[in-house]
């Protein structure tokens, strides 16, 4: 049924609270691995750990706030929030490697994303700090840091494709 209304006529809502839709999560994210020009590693211990109850040990990753939002945008945003670590500080390096990973969501993480959505895309970048760069994490994500030469990162990571991404980095790390 369509409604007419006199020009000039407006409406407004009804008192109360109005009720809001769930924000779901945008199923395309970044995964930025954070290193020194030694290529030791950055790795970020998650409040909660693995579905199977190990640490859950991590670069930095993170959700596009919003569909417009860019790729380098959403990776400098996630490492000042996760890290306190400023992307486009002197001494700083981010580079976007062109890469993307497809994979299939975690099934205990699905409420997150709209009905139907199974599949996440992460695109991959790498931002190399001073050796001294600090660390300050967010405690309600993260509850440890440590740096590691690059293999051993790789092995203590528990997400298959941030593993694979961080032996990737000799071919994308500075020279």
């Amino acid at each position: 049924m369509r409604r007419t209304f006199p020009a000039g006529s407006t409406m407004t809502a009804p008192p109360g609270p109005v009720p809001s839709l769930p924000a779901f999560k945008i199923p395309e994210s970044v995964l930025v691995v954070i290193h020194t020009p030694a290529l030791d590693v950055l790795l970020i211990r998650r409040a909660v750990d693995a579905p199977d109850g190990q640490p859950f040990w991590q670069s930095v990753t993170g959700s596009k706030d919003s569909l417009q939002e860019g790729w380098r945008e959403t990776a400098v945003r996630e490492v000042l929030e996760e890290t306190g670590i400023s992307a486009d500080a002197p001494g700083c390096t981010l580079r976007d490697w062109g890469l993307e990973n497809v994979y299939d969501i975690y099934p205990q993480w699905l409420h997150r994303y709209a009905p139907g959505v199974r599949r996440n895309t992460e695109h991959l970048f790498s931002l190399q700090v001073p050796a001294t760069e600090p660390v300050v994490l967010s405690p309600r994500e993260h509850q440890a840091w440590a740096w590691w030469p690059w293999r051993e990162a790789a092995h203590r990571c528990f997400s298959p494709s941030n593993a694979e991404a961080i032996l990737l980095l000799p071919q994308f790390a500075l020279p």
